[in-house]
């Protein structure tokens, strides 16, 4: 399976995000680990200023307000504005469950319907996750 260049970008920036630091200074993964996943979308390209304003809106506030929303990564493939790629991580599924009901969660999906031309969702495992 070939993963694009774009993604790997994306899983790299996320992990180094994802780890919390003991006192020590040494690296370690959450017990159990987050849920992690991998959104690629493409978009209408007539419809890209707007995604990405409901995308950031979005991602602003679960951020802010949902704790169990560790990290939303959101990027576009170099030279492809249409191929965005969101890395998400979440404490747990509960959280990730949780998110999905949030009221901003649900604009955002109703404000991009018409925005949005595909949608795959890529379930992952975390291996190693290390940040400063």
């Amino acid at each position: 399976m070939k993963v694009s260049a774009a993604v790997c970008g994306v899983l790299l920036v996320g992990a180094v995000f994802c780890m919390l630091m003991s006192a020590n200074g040494q690296t370690q993964l959450r017990n159990p680990p987050p849920l992690i996943r991998i959104a690629e979308l493409e978009i209408n390209p007539d419809q890209i200023v707007a995604y990405k304003q409901a995308l950031s809106d979005e991602i602003t506030t679960s951020v802010r307000d949902e704790p169990g929303v560790l990290t939303l990564y959101a990027v576009s493939v170099k030279g492809q504005p249409s191929q965005v790629r969101i890395f998400e991580t979440y404490k747990d599924q509960a959280a990730y469950e949780s998110h999905l009901q949030s009221p901003h969660f649900k604009k955002y999906k109703e404000v991009t319907r018409g925005m949005v031309k595909s949608l795959k969702l890529i379930e992952t495992e975390p291996i190693m996750l290390a940040g400063k």
